[in-house]
């Protein structure tokens, strides 16, 4: 076997444009997908109707039990289908893999963050609740103070483990042709036939973002573990938000 490590090294400043993008669809994925994630983890842990319930239910649904490889293809291609999606003004962005790409990696990590945080908000014990409540704090006030705050503490590995996954599904937008990290190594590929020592750096430059990923994931719960979220003490501690 004909191992060039030249090729490795030669190959690197093209990867690491690569990982660029990559490393910038994962962290706005990451931030969108987040908002998102919020309102209907929320809504999916406070119960209510089922007209109500529907809705987070079916979007869960959907993209849990998915291929993310699949949900790209359906914004890529098969929203081009459509001559009212071509005319509209979100034509110019449907059009690009780049926007595609990052649509589907948004709605897909949402609802794996939102199933997480719905979790985390139920395991929040009723004692805390409780005496939020006894102290005069309103719902809105519980959940957004209380709840969600203790829900994130909770749910931060399990919410780290959804990132890492996203860092490496990343990897399936270079099936439309998105220049990523992984689809930076099939051009180098194509280019000189040599996959072992290609694939091999894209591989060492994954376990470098997720290895850096998970320090900073354990930083932030060696912080959280030591600052333990303040419940009101004050009467005016439960005034308006």
């Amino acid at each position: 076997m004909d191992f060039s490590l030249d090729l490795m090294i030669s190959s690197l400043p093209h990867l690491l444009d690569g990982a660029v993008l990559t490393a910038e669809l994962v962290t706005l994925s990451v931030i969108i997908g987040f908002f998102i994630a919020v309102p209907v983890g929320v809504l999916r842990s406070i119960g209510g109707p089922w007209w109500i319930q529907a809705l987070p239910w079916s979007y869960i649904f959907f993209f849990r039990g998915t291929p993310l490889l699949i949900q790209i293809f359906l914004i890529y291609y098969g929203l081009s289908q459509f001559e009212a999606v071509r005319d509209s003004l979100l034509w110019s962005l449907l059009r690009d893999s780049y926007w595609c790409a990052l649509i589907a990696f948004t709605l897909n990590t949402a609802a794996y963050s939102a199933e997480i945080l719905r979790g985390s908000i139920v395991a929040v014990p009723a004692g805390e609740v409780e005496a939020a409540h006894a102290v005069g704090m309103t719902r809105r006030q519980v959940i957004w103070r209380i709840v969600l705050p203790r829900a994130c503490r909770m749910c931060l590995p399990a919410y780290g483990n959804e990132i890492i996954f996203l860092i490496k599904g990343s990897a399936l937008a270079s099936a439309i042709t998105l220049a990523e990290l992984t689809g930076s190594a099939n051009i180098i590929i194509a280019r000189t036939y040599k996959p072992l020592e290609v694939l091999l750096a894209a591989g060492l430059i994954y376990l470098v973002m997720i290895y850096g990923l998970t320090l900073a994931l354990k930083m932030v719960e060696r912080y959280l573990s030591i600052t333990p979220p303040r419940l009101p003490i004050r009467a005016e501690d439960t005034g308006p938000v």
